[in-house]
Parts: C-alpha cells; structure tokens; sequence
C-alpha cells in the first residue's frame, strides 16, 4: 500500500479558476486527480478532496455561500464526516466555512482591496494531515490572491478553534487581510478537513518563487495514499 499513487477528486464549480492548477500540482507530486463537477451526487473512489479556488458562481452573493448547495457538497459532507480528507484552497476555504464543515467566515478584506503576493505563514499546528511535513514554527512562503480572505470568529468561537488547536497556519508580520488572530488556515475539530486562503498549488516548484506549498499538498498526499474506502 505504501507505494500505491493517491486518488484525489478536484471539485469544480461554475465561476472554478484554479482546478486545472490544483491538478497539475496534485500530479506533479504523484497524485491521479479525478475532476468531479459540482452537480455530480457521489464522489469516485479517493483518498482526498480538494476544493480548489476560483469564483464560484460569479461570487454573486457571498463567496462559496451559492456553492455550498450544490449536489457534491451532501456527498463531500458525507466523506468528510467518515474520515475522509477534505482540503479547500481560497474559494474552496469559502465554501467549507459556508457549508460549516470549518468554523467562522470569510468576510472582506479589511484593505477592502484585492491582494496578490507572495506571503510568509507560520505552521501553529504539525499534526494535522496536512502539516505532517512541517514542524510548529515552519515560515512558509506561499501566494494568495484573494478580495475576501479575512478569516473572522467572534472571541467565545476563536477562544474555542484555539483551545482545540484548530488554527494550523497563521499570516506572518504583515496580517495580509485583518483576519482574526492572524489566521491563515483552519482545521475541523477531527483534523481531517482543513481550509486557508493561500494558493499551495502556486507553490509547488522553486522556478515560480517557493516550492513550500508542496509541504502541505505532499503532506495530505502521505496520508491519502490508501484509498479512502478501503482504509474503512
């Protein structure tokens, strides 16, 4: 099993931007993706879920608030609550909290203006499967590109995220957007479903500025590695 190539399904949705980068990165890293359109019921086989990053929807109303009721979100709401692995970048970040399967909301920008740059992010938590190639305190330099990334959480629900030690990447000196306590990245209270506003899949190779998103991409590969269903 060790050496099997990890399945991971890469959902994409109208409005989607980045799905054809998340595949690319995924295989570059060893991955077989399957694309899955949003108005597909059941998902194949897989060991991971992505949710990558885009426009879904046009972001008409709020981001990832239209998305979250398309027919695939039942059957990856359904994958994560097994145990499966669930990894939403940006827009797919959005559309978790929506869907509340991550704690908090995505609200604009503090700058109330688009950011695009290379960030610096600090790993607060190593334990996740999407950390485990990292160590606490790890700087990772790694894109975003976002008009809504502020993380926010009301102080009884980030006292709680905290407690559980749910917040797994934190902006750098330069908070990026205002987000509460600086957070770039949540986990659910089981580890398996995680979401941040920087792009992994736009740093996968040291040409394009930092290979350090593929810590976090090859981490979730590691653990994805037996397919999901034949691990329960």
């Amino acid at each position: 099993m060790i050496g099997r190539r990890p399945s991971v399904a890469v959902i994409a949705f109208p409005g989607s931007n980045d799905d054809h980068d998340a595949e690319w990165a995924l295989s570059a890293l060893g991955a077989r993706t399957q694309r899955v359109w949003h108005a597909e019921a059941e998902l194949p086989n897989v060991g991971a879920v992505v949710l990558p990053g885009g426009f879904s929807y046009g972001d008409y109303l709020r981001c990832g608030a239209l998305a979250r009721f398309s027919p695939v979100m039942q059957a990856v709401a359904r994958f994560a609550a097994d145990g499966g692995l669930v990894l939403g970048i940006c827009n797919g970040f959005q559309i978790l909290c929506e869907a509340g399967l991550l704690p908090g909301v995505l609200l604009p920008n503090d700058s109330l203006s688009f950011v695009c740059r290379d960030v610096e992010v600090t790993v607060t938590n190593g334990e996740t499967p999407f950390t485990a190639r990292c160590d606490e305190g790890d700087s990772l330099t790694i894109p975003v590109k976002h008009g809504e990334g502020r993380w926010f959480a009301d102080g009884a629900l980030y006292d709680e995220v905290r407690r559980r030690h749910q917040i797994v990447l934190r902006y750098g000196d330069d908070d990026t957007n205002g987000s509460s306590g600086r957070v770039a990245g949540v986990c659910n209270a089981d580890r398996n479903v995680f979401g941040l506003m920087p792009h992994p899949e736009h740093a996968v190779d040291p040409l394009l500025g930092s290979g350090d998103g593929a810590l976090i991409l090859a981490s979730m590969l590691d653990a994805a590695r037996v397919p999901f269903a034949a691990a329960v």
